[in-house]
């Protein structure tokens, strides 16, 4: 195993993947705000005012040769961190994004003299049912055989992935709960907290070669209880449309087998499994030894609750971003 330079936080030449989502775009931040000198490699300019440490290059993830020649011009790196996601979670899309340019990536960045990585991967890799969790998982098992550090990073759901019904219930409409509302819990975690969590692997040894779970402050909540808290927020009495799993479970049978014919159809039937995992998978540690997940167990960093994030959207003092990956 090579070893890092001390962690004496020196600013670091850091390679950036994945700078233009919610996340990547908050780690940009992040990096420049310790006055790392960072590439970001990008598929198209995001349009952003940048820093002046950060510098954005346009590349084909797919293609080593575009790599090598638009995204590294033969300089040395000493870090690499990927906050990369495929869009939609389907199989293709998967493997091409979550596993292939990522290796990619990593080979050109191993070429290029980096000695670390710090990777946003996901923590419902543990109980993996999908491809795009297999596809994460292939990856991260490519970065642990490296032979350079490494921190894995882990996080539980994203403020963005749990906003979707503020404004359907803003209209008057019930939330909507799978089952009796209390399937599943997580500590979500802001994008800031989750950006200066993930720069600070580049400093910290503790997290070094290390797979790092990580929610964000306070105790788990599930989805009736954000339900509750955001009709509190709004001044009315909480109602609930409770959705068995059931109906899920025909939906994906049904586009399954029209999908043997129809391939559109088997697209929306992964999709379909996905929201299904979504519903009765908790978003926290998951204990082997029981087969349970374990909120005690799931480790908390920041400072922004979730709460405190749904009343500035409900105050008009932040918006819901959610993006390309709002089926999650």
């Amino acid at each position: 195993m090579t070893t890092d330079r001390p962690q004496d936080g020196t600013p670091r030449r850091v390679l950036l993947v994945g700078a233009t989502g919610t996340i990547g775009r908050a780690t940009v931040r992040a990096l420049a705000a310790r006055g790392h000198s960072v590439i970001c490699l990008v598929r198209r300019s995001s349009g952003s005012p940048l820093p002046a440490v950060v510098t954005e290059r346009i590349v084909d993830l797919a293609d080593p040769a575009s790599l090598a020649r638009d995204g590294i011009r033969g300089e040395t790196f000493d870090a690499l961190v990927s906050c990369l996601a495929s869009r939609t979670g389907l199989p293709a899309d998967a493997w091409a994004v979550d596993h292939r340019a990522q290796v990619n990536v990593l080979a050109a960045g191993r070429a290029a003299g980096i000695r670390q990585v710090v990777l946003l991967s996901a923590i419902c890799v543990q109980r993996p049912r999908l491809a795009f969790q297999h596809a994460k998982l292939a990856f991260e098992a490519e970065v642990i055989a490296s032979g350079l550090a490494y921190s894995i990073v882990r996080p539980t759901a994203f403020f963005k992935s749990l906003s979707g019904q503020i404004e359907r219930v803003r209209r008057g409409k019930p939330y909507l709960v799978f089952g009796d509302g209390t399937l599943t819990a997580c500590k979500p975690i802001s994008d800031d907290d989750l950006a200066r969590y993930l720069v600070d692997c580049l400093d910290n040894g503790a997290r070094r070669n290390r797979v790092l779970p990580i929610g964000g402050p306070g105790e788990a909540i599930t989805p009736k209880a954000q339900g509750e808290r955001l009709f509190a927020l709004l001044g009315r009495e909480p109602r609930f449309r409770h959705v068995p799993v059931a109906l899920l479970d025909g939906i994906v049978a049904v586009l399954a087998t029209l999908g043997r014919w129809v391939p559109g159809l088997a697209a929306k039937a992964e999709l379909a499994r996905i929201g299904r995992y979504y519903a009765t998978e908790s978003m926290l540690v998951l204990d082997p030894a029981t087969g349970r997940y374990d909120a005690q167990a799931t480790p908390s960093t920041g400072s922004e609750t979730f709460d405190a994030y749904v009343a500035r959207v409900v105050r008009g003092e932040a918006t819901v971003e959610r993006g390309d990956h709002a089926v999650f």
